[in-house]
């Protein structure tokens, strides 16, 4: 396996930290693991400590607040690439990304030359359990609207379960990266996509959270939103990243 870093952020996962650990140590034991707390006041940053105090494969990095989605993934990229790490994971903490499918997207991206391999739910074999219709309804359409916008090939754009080739996120930085939000995940797929990046879909299932509350709200669906229609409008007209087709979906 690609030496890699599994980063699993969290804020308020006291419930489910302990079982997504488990399952990615399990699934994945010659991967490290770091747990990006943004200061839970749970406690979900005091567990992880005590799991990390047993595991010397499991870290975990105190962030001093919330500070969001993308802040919390960007430090992680740093790390990795400041370790040498060949291969970073982007999962859940709530359990609804399955740590059994990491072999199969780990060797997808060691075996072909894809640069980021995604988790993907709307791909021939992905599925969605328990989510209500609305919610359905919001995550198709929403992706729908990205790809035409961004003259994207992939699928699933905002899904937030990948695996990413280390050398490339070079360049793709805080002064690169505006969106701190859901649409962290659109931006960083459709940037590697426009310079050229390969990109392979793999089908999963994607589970309802069964603890706490999804972070997901009306202002970061807006946020996404107003933030991918001013991309495909500067796309559009020269100003924004130059689409490659070198780039490659399953």
């Amino acid at each position: 396996m690609m030496r890699t870093l599994v980063l699993v952020p969290t804020y308020n996962e006291a419930a489910s930290i302990r079982s997504i650990v488990a399952r990615i140590r399990a699934a994945v034991p010659e991967a490290d693991v770091l747990v990006l707390d943004d200061a839970s006041p749970d406690g979900t940053g005091a567990i992880a400590d005590e799991l990390a105090a047993a595991d010397d494969r499991l870290r975990v990095a105190h962030r001093p607040g919330k500070q969001g989605l993308g802040a919390a993934y960007l430090d992680g990229f740093a790390r990795a690439a400041a370790e040498g790490y060949e291969a970073v994971v982007e999962i859940d903490a709530d359990g609804s990304h399955d740590p059994a499918e990491l072999p199969t997207m780990l060797g997808l991206l060691a075996t072909t030359p894809a640069d980021l391999v995604i988790g993907s739910r709307w791909v021939p074999g992905g599925s969605v359990v328990n989510w209500p219709r609305h919610r359905l309804a919001i995550s198709r359409t929403g992706n729908r609207y990205a790809r035409w916008m961004l003259r994207s090939r992939v699928r699933d754009i905002t899904a937030g379960f990948r695996a990413y080739r280390v050398s490339a996120l070079r360049g793709l930085d805080r002064a690169v990266v505006s969106s701190q939000g859901y649409c962290f995940q659109v931006e960083l797929a459709w940037r590697i996509e426009a310079a050229g990046g390969r990109i392979v879909e793999h089908p999963i299932a994607f589970v309802e959270r069964a603890n706490g509350r999804s972070k997901m709200g009306p202002g970061i669906v807006l946020e996404a939103l107003a933030r991918v229609t001013a991309w495909g409008v500067s796309a559009r007209f020269g100003r924004g990243p130059i689409r490659s087709t070198a780039q490659r979906g399953s």
